[in-house]
């Protein structure tokens, strides 16, 4: 949760407030100081903390400046008075970013301090009624979302991304910003930390991008959704193996820090059945159809209703064809454990193929690596398409940069999935694309290492759909 000081008094402020109040976001906590205290509707007391004092009292001021926050908002309507609460914030935070409303044309030589003047502001919407007279940029579209600009934070999972390999459907990336320069996107084009990327679409969409490009680690299973989901269909199931695989999963909760939904159906064993009830808790919830029903009846409306990031199954049930059919078109991540300890594994284990679909995934293998603590191994066999498998390779570099995270690279004349027979403790994450629900007969020649999947199947496996 990322923390911001917002400091008002006057009626610019308070409306300011009123629309911050309006405009959810899950990821910011606002602290509010005001002069005389001033009551908000709908104002969370998750998301606001209000504070009554004089923000030029640099005692009261240093107090909450304890704190640490990523930015500053003032919005007052005294110069004298911000002018000072400026120079009480620099005493205690040198760095910290201030943005300020400028009513009196101030000049601040501060590079952390942004003067947002209010006259030109006012000017520049004035401007726009104007016929003949062409619009600015930030202006342009008909004002509803469809054109968007956003800075690319340090730790963005779109940080070292090729443009070529971002799957761009309803909107585009059609100028790129980098040192106060325009730069023209082509597919070999690299996005840099701190680019700022223009963006064209939809408005629905382009959110879901803004999202994804401000991502970083410790999120998953978001962006896919905030829950795990264990699915255990008792007909498929060996029952021997029910008691394991919920432990697994248990373990897989409480590393991820999320709320797990265990689902059960087709029941047949009533002691097995007691004990999974006796998992309840304020973050476990267990859910037991007793109706008979096939998964795909059920299993795109549990994963709707509890907002799933993350399925989680058994070797059997991902083997059977149609509920690999069904896991793929939900377009979640699934982790499918085998009868392996979990908790030994110490190793993600990659193995590249023919195209470019690790990158697409990449800051979501960093993302899981992170928080389960595994180091990143990849596997580069040995073949005509090294171009391809070079780029991704740079890519899971600068990232292991960015991550401080190291990875391993191992290039090979073997194939891989023979190496990684032999060896124990790791978990292997493989693009989910259409490929993987086909029939295994159809892939048993194929050279392929994403088809032969199977080939690992005594080994733990996450398959991860491709996303932007």
């Amino acid at each position: 949760m990322k923390k911001i000081l917002i400091i008002s008094h006057g009626v610019v402020g308070k409306h300011f407030i009123q629309r911050v109040i309006k405009t959810y976001s899950s990821e910011n906590i606002y602290y509010i100081i005001q002069m005389k205290e001033k009551k908000f509707k709908n104002a969370s007391p998750a998301r606001f903390k209000f504070y009554e004092f004089d923000p030029t009292s640099f005692y009261k001021l240093a107090n909450v400046l304890k704190m640490e926050f990523v930015q500053v908002v003032i919005a007052m309507d005294n110069q004298v008075e911000v002018e000072n609460t400026i120079k009480n914030i620099r005493v205690v935070k040198k760095q910290l970013r201030v943005v300020v409303l400028n009513q009196w044309n101030m000049k601040n030589e501060d590079p952390n301090v942004v003067l947002i003047n209010a006259n030109e502001l006012l000017a520049s919407r004035l401007l726009d009624y104007l016929p003949n007279v062409p619009v600015i940029a930030q202006n342009v579209g008909i004002g509803e979302g469809e054109i968007m600009e956003v800075l690319v934070p340090f730790g963005s999972s779109f940080v070292y991304r090729h443009i070529g390999v971002i799957e761009q459907k309803n909107w585009r990336i059609v100028a790129i910003y980098r040192n106060r320069k325009l730069i023209m996107p082509s597919r070999r084009r690299m996005i840099q930390p701190n680019d700022t990327l223009l963006l064209v679409g939809e408005p629905s969409v382009l959110r879901s991008v803004y999202k994804a490009i401000k991502r970083e680690l410790g999120q998953f299973p978001e962006p896919f959704g905030t829950n795990i989901l264990l699915y255990i269909d008792m007909n498929i199931v060996k029952h021997s193996n029910i008691a394991s695989l919920v432990h697994h999963a248990l373990y897989v909760h409480e590393k991820f820090q999320h709320d797990l939904i265990i689902k059960v159906v087709n029941p047949s064993d009533i002691e097995i059945l007691q004990e999974i009830k006796n998992m309840r808790d304020l973050d476990i919830i267990v859910d037991i159809d007793y109706d008979s029903k096939e998964l795909r009846a059920t299993f795109l409306h549990d994963v709707k209703s509890y907002h799933v990031g993350l399925v989680i199954v058994s070797r059997e049930m991902f083997y059977d064809y149609h509920v690999r059919q069904c896991l793929y078109d939900v377009h979640v991540p699934v982790l499918k454990l085998s009868e392996k300890s979990f908790p030994k594994v110490k190793d993600v284990a990659l193995i590249l193929s023919d195209n470019r679909d690790f990158e697409k995934i990449s800051a979501t293998i960093f993302d899981i690596s992170e928080q389960l603590n595994f180091n990143i191994e990849i596997y580069n066999y040995m073949n005509e398409y090294q171009d391809e498998k070079e780029q991704v390779i740079e890519h899971f570099y600068n990232l292991s940069t960015i991550f401080s995270k190291s990875i391993k690279v191992y290039k090979e004349n073997e194939n891989p999935v023979r190496i990684l027979q032999q060896k124990d403790n790791f978990i292997q994450i493989i693009p989910f694309t259409n490929k993987l629900t086909t029939r295994h007969i159809y892939a048993l020649f194929s050279t392929d290492s994403e088809k032969l999947y199977f080939k690992l199947d005594e080994y733990h496996q996450i398959f991860i759909p491709i996303q932007l």
